[in-house]
């Protein structure tokens, strides 16, 4: 079965995202995927709440900060700490039950891995939609998907509902599981596919960052 998945996309249990649950499931049906991957930074709960509350394919996750840059984990059972080396993270992602993607590895202002890309990853994100500089990020995560034989993969990095799908990962799953999904981006039955995030869309993004800023501290002065 083809399964087309945002597989980077972050909620309002991440506090700088501004997608809700409803806004994460309106948006993906919106962009014709059929599945998404909630992955909060280092928080886990809040994907597996989705997953219960939705009919919706929902991949549960995280994107957990190294020391060495962020890692977005698929299908943990546990919790993944914060702070450790990049192999380290690989290591009790697996030890979790989970996949490690090695997420916008070759970007600006975000905490990318660059040099601690290596074979203990299972794929790498080669497209991420919110990349900066966006061109150069994609050629040189597929020079490192080539160099370590990783799968490839694709996500927005959404943190605003409409930003959902303009980064997706085709993948080959035998059923449209979890289990299976992650089976498939193991084996490299998965494909990257997307676009930048349109200026005008980040634009808005921060706009609506700022108002929900502006009510949260008037509710304070209240």
């Amino acid at each position: 079965m083809l399964i087309k998945a945002d597989l980077h996309v972050h909620t309002t249990y991440s506090n700088d995202s501004l997608i809700t649950p409803k806004d994460l499931v309106f948006y993906a049906k919106k962009r014709g995927l059929n599945a998404c991957a909630v992955t909060d930074h280092n928080y886990l709960e809040g994907a597996y709440k989705i997953a219960k509350e939705t009919d919706f394919l929902i991949i549960p996750g995280m994107e957990v900060s190294s020391v060495h840059g962020h890692i977005v984990a698929l299908n943990v059972k546990e919790l993944i700490p914060r702070g450790l080396s990049a192999v380290e993270t690989v290591g009790r992602i697996h030890k979790a039950g989970g996949i490690a993607i090695a997420c916008h590895p070759y970007v600006f202002f975000k905490g990318c891995l660059r040099n601690n890309v290596c074979e203990a990853f299972d794929a790498i994100e080669v497209i991420n939609a919110r990349a900066f500089p966006f061109g150069d990020s994609v050629k040189r995560a597929e020079e490192a998907a080539e160099r370590f034989k990783l799968s490839r993969v694709a996500g927005t990095d959404a943190h605003y509902g409409p930003q959902i799908g303009y980064g997706y990962t085709e993948i080959d799953a035998a059923e449209p599981t979890v289990e299976a999904i992650v089976e498939a981006i193991v084996e490299g039955r998965c494909s990257p596919h997307g676009q930048k995030v349109p200026v005008y869309l980040n634009a808005s993004q921060t706009v609506q960052r700022f108002k929900r800023m502006v009510k949260k501290f008037s509710h304070i002065d209240s």
